[in-house]
């Protein structure tokens, strides 16, 4: 039977090829993130490295003796600061992702596909977990390298890093909901300084203790704060029961939060 004649069999068929499960779709669009990232291997790199580098090293040899005494001291205080830092910095990219998606049109060609459409969303998340371990690796590796070292072994870095990408992939949600919003990924880069605010008011640098009693209780109010202290106890084997709950419980909030107003908006943006 000649080619044209098996299509014209299949175009009239009474039975429709099932559309691909949530699941397929979802790796699917997962690998195309991931290709992307691929071919944009070098500037990916340099935006992964560059925040961390830099912090840790002015931070720790610029203000480390005033802030702790010496060096080491402070290294081991900061260093869980920055890895929560530097993944968190990298959310914004998951937003600016989704926003030049919409740009391109990509967005609306998906749209016109049969497949689980959130799938678009969830696999360009799922991607930018590649992007966030990069990152802890290579910055807790760093630390090491200048002096760090976790009290309860690599089994604590292990776990502080796993909780650090729980809360990183929760709170990018923020962003997903912000790209939707904005008609240009250049808006999403515009928040950064808002980020910055967040990072900066928390207790990333210094101990929220040495803080006046107002500026102490926003700080302690901060979820990062709570993720940046339940880390530092994880990685020195201090970590509490209540430390862990309090960044759960962020994490739940923000994934109940954002989450369903990300989906709300993503269907209403497709059938406006």
């Amino acid at each position: 039977m000649p080619p044209e004649s098996e299509l014209d069999a299949l175009l009239l068929a009474a039975d429709r090829p099932r559309p691909p499960s949530a699941l397929s779709a979802t790796l699917t669009l997962s690998w195309r993130a991931a290709i992307r990232v691929k071919n944009e291997a070098l500037e990916q790199l340099f935006d992964v490295l560059m925040m961390p580098v830099v912090f840790l090293l002015i931070f720790s040899y610029l203000f480390g003796g005033a802030f702790a005494g010496s060096v080491d001291n402070y290294l081991q205080f900061f260093l869980p600061g920055v890895l929560v830092m530097a993944a968190v910095m990298q959310t914004l990219a998951t937003g600016h992702t989704v926003s030049l998606d919409i740009a391109k049109g990509v967005f609306d060609r998906f749209r016109t596909m049969p497949f689980w459409q959130p799938a678009s969303l969830i696999g360009t998340m799922l991607t930018d977990l590649g992007r966030y371990l990069l990152t802890l690796v290579l910055t807790a590796a760093l630390g090491l390298a200048l002096g760090f070292r976790p009290d309860a072994g690599p089994g604590g870095m292990a776990l502080a890093i796993l909780l650090i990408l729980a809360f990183s992939f929760a709170f990018a949600w923020i962003f997903t909901t912000i790209g939707l919003l904005t008609r240009s990924p250049n808006t999403i880069q515009a928040q950064s300084m808002l980020l910055m605010t967040v990072v900066f008011c928390s207790n990333i640098f210094v101990d929220s203790r040495t803080m006046p009693s107002v500026i102490r209780a926003i700080v302690d109010a901060n979820p990062i704060s709570h993720l940046v202290t339940a880390v530092r106890g994880l990685v020195h084997g201090t970590v509490t029961t209540g430390q862990l709950g309090l960044v759960a419980l962020s994490i739940g909030v923000l994934l109940a939060i954002f989450g369903p107003l990300t989906m709300v908006l993503y269907h209403k943006r497709g059938n406006g």
